[in-house]
C-alpha cells in the first residue's frame, strides 16, 4: 500500500531529513586519512543520539542482508557501490566514500546519501561524484505531481548513462514515511511516461548508484552486505528524501 503524507506529516519528516543532513556533515567533516569506518560510525551515532533521533539502519535485517545491520551508516569506498559495512578499514589518500545514513525522529524516517573523495582526489573520481550528484538531481526535478515514476528513472539514466557510466536497477530509491522502506520502488531506470502516477503526499528516496567502468554488472561481497561494482570501479552514491507537492518536488534532506 503506498500512503500519502499529510502536510504536517511531511514536516515531522524534515525533522529526521534534517539529523541526516548533520550526521553527513559531521562524518565528512571527520573523514580523513586514516581515520577508520568503525570511527566514523561512532560520530554518526553520537550526532543521532545527541539529536534525540533513532538510527533507522542499526538492527535493520532484510532478506538480502547476511545479519542485522550492525552500524548507523553505510559507509562505502571504491569499488564498493552500496550498504559497505562500517569495518576498521582505514581511509587512505584518495579512496572514494559514500555514506548513507538513515535517521528517525517520532517515528517519521529520513534517508540520504552522499560520495565525496579523502585527501587527494583524482581528477576522473571528482568527475564521477560530479555526474552522480547531476544524476540524482535530474531525478529530484522529474518528481512533478502528475508525471509518472518512470520520468524519474528515465531522467536520471540519461544523465548517468549519457556520461558513460554504469548503473544498476535492482537497488534503487523507495517511498519512506513511518517505515524507512514503503513502497513504491524507485527506479533508477526506467521508461518516460511509465509506472505510478506521481501525487501530492507522496515521499520517495531517490538514490542513483553510478560505477566508473561502464559496466551494470555487480556482485555481493564476502560480508553479506557490501554490493560491489562487477569490474572493481570505483562508484559513487547520492540520495535524497524527497517530497512530491502540488509546488514541485520539496527536497528534505537538507540542513
Amino acid at each position: 500500500m503506498i500512503e500519502l503524507k499529510s502536510a504536517g506529516e511531511i514536516a515531522a519528516m524534515r525533522e529526521a531529513g534534517r539529523v541526516v543532513a548533520a550526521v553527513q556533515a559531521a562524518v565528512r567533516d571527520r573523514a580523513a586519512v586514516g581515520v577508520s569506518l568503525k570511527q566514523l560510525d561512532e560520530v554518526a551515532r553520537t550526532v543521532i543520539e545527541e539529536a534525540g533521533a533513532g538510527a533507522s539502519f542499526l538492527g535493520y535485517h532484510p532478506s538480502f542482508g547476511a545479519m542485522p545491520y550492525p552500524g548507523v551508516i553505510c559507509t562505502s569506498v571504491n569499488g564498493v557501490m552500496l550498504h559497505g559495512l562500517p569495518t576498521p578499514y582505514r581511509l587512505r589518500d584518495g579512496d572514494v566514500i559514500s555514506v548513507d545514513c538513515a535517521a528517525y525522529v517520532d517515528g517519521w524516517h529520513a534517508d540520504g546519501a552522499v560520495s565525496f573523495a579523502v585527501g587527494q582526489a583524482r581528477a576522473e573520481d571528482l568527475k564521477l561524484i560530479r555526474v552522480a550528484e547531476e544524476t540524482l538531481a535530474a531525478g529530484i526535478e522529474a518528481a512533478l505531481p502528475g508525471g509518472r515514476m518512470g520520468d524519474i528513472g528515465h531522467a536520471m539514466s540519461t544523465v548517468g548513462r549519457g556520461a558513460g557510466y554504469g548503473m544498476q536497477n535492482d537497488f534503487g530509491g523507495h517511498g519512506i514515511g513511518r517505515a524507512m522502506h514503503e513502497s513504491p520502488f524507485v527506479p533508477n531506470e526506467a521508461r518516460r511516461d511509465r509506472g505510478l502516477r506521481l501525487r501530492p503526499g507522496l515521499v520517495i528516496a531517490i538514490e542513483p548508484s553510478l560505477m566508473a567502468g561502464g559496466g551494470d554488472d555487480y556482485y555481493m561481497a564476502d560480508d553479506g552486505w557490501s554490493v560491489c561494482s562487477g569490474d572493481g570501479s570505483r562508484s559513487a552514491h547520492v540520495e535524497h528524501t524527497v517530497a512530491i507537492t502540488a509546488d514541485g518536488p520539496v527536497i528534505l534532506t537538507l540542513p
